[in-house]
């Protein structure tokens, strides 16, 4: 079973491709420029004599449409395959449900954010929640997005710096973009992401900003013996130090007190631990928490 990994301990445009061989080409060459070898030289027709005015009242003149402006192509010859969707607006709060009851709230559009430290499972619940949910729902990854720099990524296992700061914060406003498409064409998101209590502008204030005040966020804070296993399985740089895992896991701590729903999965398979979570969005969209 795959684990969530989180977010390790921060301190308190180029030139043209040519086409392949045995493609033709519909080249125009400009005035002057020469004709490449093996394409015959096509003299292009001569522009069309503009049309003459037609008959104006007294005082009111013919205006010639403006140099290199041609009409609007219609909407029926638009080959970009285009389509206009809704744009992203802040997430509102959710509707509660009639009679606040979990089958209810399974088919209401939602944005739930999954707050644990690495290895708490938050990878695993958030996919099997997003995959049996009865609504569309997708999953927003922070480390996926996060790692979708390749060339010049700032590895914070390498050390925290600058440079790995500002792919976090960038990581964060991209799935709160994310989250805010999806809700505006009616599918539901659950992001998961290591939280800090003592971080709140970056932590739960940039996650507000960036998707809206209707975000759900929910812990998930097993036992340290638990998450220090669970990190373990891990390979490659989402594994952790034990020390740098059991100092997030102490820091996660602090969320006990802060209002916010925590569920310790420490004992749950992944689709106990989803059952669990759906309860807690039925109870969070009925008396959303204050943060």
């Amino acid at each position: 079973m795959q684990y969530a990994v989180g977010a390790p301990l921060p301190p308190p445009r180029g030139p043209l491709h040519p086409q392949g061989a045995g493609t033709t080409m519909n080249w125009t060459p400009h005035p002057g420029q020469p004709h490449p070898p093996g394409v015959p030289h096509t003299p292009a027709a001569p522009p069309p004599p503009p049309a003459p005015p037609a008959h104006t009242a007294p005082g009111q003149g013919w205006h010639a449409p403006a140099p290199h402006q041609a009409p609007p192509a219609p909407h029926s010859n638009d080959i970009t395959g285009h389509v206009q969707l809704p744009s992203g607006a802040p997430v509102p709060l959710p509707s509660p449900p009639p009679g606040n009851a979990a089958a209810d709230a399974a088919h209401a559009a939602v944005a739930v954010l999954l707050i644990g430290p690495a290895g708490a499972g938050k990878t695993s619940v958030a996919r099997h929640w997003a995959d049996t949910r009865r609504v569309p729902t997708a999953h927003i990854s922070l480390d996926d997005v996060r790692e979708w720099v390749r060339s010049g990524f700032a590895d914070p296992q390498s050390g925290w710096n600058d440079n790995s700061e500002a792919q976090y914060r960038l990581a964060r406003r991209t799935c709160g973009f994310a989250a805010r498409n999806f809700l505006a064409n009616g599918i539901s998101c659950i992001l998961d992401d290591a939280v800090f209590p003592d971080r709140p502008v970056v932590g739960l204030g940039g996650w507000k900003r960036h998707v809206g005040p209707g975000l759900l966020p929910i812990v998930l804070l097993p036992g340290l013996e638990v998450v220090l296993e669970r990190n373990a399985r891990r390979t490659g740089n989402r594994r952790l130090s034990d020390e740098e895992v059991a100092r997030i896991h102490g820091r996660m701590a602090g969320w006990y007190g802060s209002g916010l729903p925590i569920i310790d999965n420490s004992q749950h398979d992944v689709a106990t631990t989803v059952r669990q979570l759906d309860e807690v969005v039925a109870r969070s969209i009925a008396s959303p928490p204050s943060w």
